[in-house]
């Protein structure tokens, strides 16, 4: 079903985002990286209105996108840039001609996504094309090239209220000049749709975009990629020191470990399930993310058997199904809950507390939680008891329950005191059986 897209913009205690009708947004991504450059009109729509069915919200994706796009072009056999007389591939000239151009695919997508109620996170860009590092470049941007191109972009874009811009693409700012090829793409995609979206920077593995561009007036919230290494889950560190920096902006973690990619990039060492998945979302959302964003390593990729690559070994080994059939995976259907249970309560008044926890474990039992008006949240990654100082709620009398990130179903604990420490069973225990104890003002 359409839906009217409102612009989203930073809210007032600048820990979040809302509607441009004061409405609070709970950003639920996907990532969908070659989606532009891969999918065909029917697929691209099909795969949209799937993911509007689990609830996502957002998806990610890239007009230069990383594997063959310059070169090859989409699935049209369309490329995004004119190429010049000398060979040279131009940012500043984008190829619009005949009758169904590059740029006329993004325009149906990022139309069909409004027409869901999802949001285009749209990256101008992979980063490879300003800092190569690896993957298949070429870096083609100078400064003024970005800024041409931004502003071309921006002003393509500027009435379409459902984009996110994004810059970085999984590249670390080295030197001067990526900093100046990302400043001025920026202030180009500023001019360009006059300032009506927001814009952030997806940085690479393992960092936050604030430890390149925090300072930077352009960036209007944080994304964090945890990545896909190998060990626990740890991605509540950098959501926390995110939320601790000046300016306040808001963050989350845009690219946590993928479900069912190999961990640390290699199949010898088992695949993240959904458990994981679930585990760096909670964890992410209850540190102070103001959303999410989900991954599939087939789905990113949109992966099938006419389009491997050596990169990732194959199908045998890195992606173990098609796009299609990861699109119904089990974290990916879960992650409706998390959007449900955040939705459900006030958002624009939560705050991570650490304190609210009597009984801090470490290590894979690690445990978040968060409070808002009226109500406090423990994240339980493996079942283990909880024991929770209930006046940090706020409240005389809590209800206390157990939510379901599994199912999204609630069990109610009873009516309690909202004083002292309590200690609280989970229903089950062991890896993926977590928990999420809620203390609700009764």
């Amino acid at each position: 079903m359409s839906e009217i897209m409102l612009r989203l913009r930073v809210n007032a205690n600048r820990r979040g985002l809302e509607k441009e009708d004061g409405t609070p947004f709970f950003w639920l991504g996907d990532t969908a990286w070659e989606l532009f450059h891969k999918l065909n009109r029917e697929d691209a729509e099909w795969y949209l209105r799937m993911r509007a069915e689990q609830s996502f919200n957002v998806v990610q994706a890239v007009a230069l996108a990383e594997f063959d796009c310059m070169t090859t072009g989409n699935v049209y056999g369309r490329k995004p840039l004119a190429i010049q007389p000398d060979g040279r591939i131009d940012p500043a000239s984008p190829d619009t001609t005949g009758d169904y151009s590059y740029w006329d695919h993004v325009d149906y997508i990022v139309r069909t996504a409004a027409e869901v109620g999802i949001y285009v996170a749209l990256l101008p860009t992979w980063g490879d094309k300003f800092n190569r590092m690896w993957g298949k470049g070429p870096e083609i941007f100078t400064p003024d090239n970005a800024y041409a191109y931004g502003k071309w972009l921006g002003s393509r874009y500027k009435n379409d209220a459902n984009v996110v811009w994004v810059l970085g693409g999984d590249r670390p700012l080295h030197n001067r000049l990526h900093f100046e090829i990302t400043n001025e793409l920026a202030r180009g995609l500023k001019e360009g749709d006059e300032g009506r979206h927001l814009m952030t920077f997806h940085p690479n593995g393992g960092v936050s975009s604030s430890l390149h561009v925090h300072q930077e007036p352009w960036l209007d919230f944080n994304m964090i990629q945890s990545s896909h290494s190998l060990g626990e889950r740890t991605n509540y560190k950098l959501v926390q020191e995110d939320y601790a920096k000046l300016p306040a902006k808001p963050t989350l973690d845009s690219e946590p470990c993928y479900e069912d990619i190999p961990r640390g990039f290699d199949s010898n060492n088992g695949y993240f399930d959904e458990a994981d998945v679930r585990k760096a979302a909670y964890y992410a959302v209850l540190a102070g993310g103001f959303g999410h964003t989900y991954g599939h390593h087939s789905v990113w990729f949109m992966y099938d058997e006419t389009n491997g690559t050596d990169e990732f070994a194959g199908s045998g080994e890195s992606f173990i199904m098609s796009w299609k059939d990861a699109l119904g995976r089990p974290g990916a259907e879960q992650m409706r809950h998390l959007r449900s249970l955040f939705e459900s309560r006030d958002m624009n008044g939560r705050e991570p507390d650490q304190e609210l926890i009597a009984n801090p474990y470490t290590g894979s039992n690690y445990m978040t939680a968060a409070r808002g008006p009226g109500y406090g949240i423990v994240y339980c990654p493996n079942g283990l008891p909880v024991e929770a100082n209930l006046a940090r709620v706020g409240a005389e009398r809590l209800l206390a329950s157990w939510y379901c990130p599994r199912t999204g179903a609630s069990r109610p604990i009873g009516e309690i005191e909202g004083s002292g420490v309590r200690r609280f069973q989970p229903p089950s225990s062991g890896r993926g059986c977590d928990w999420l104890l809620c203390l609700d003002q009764a």
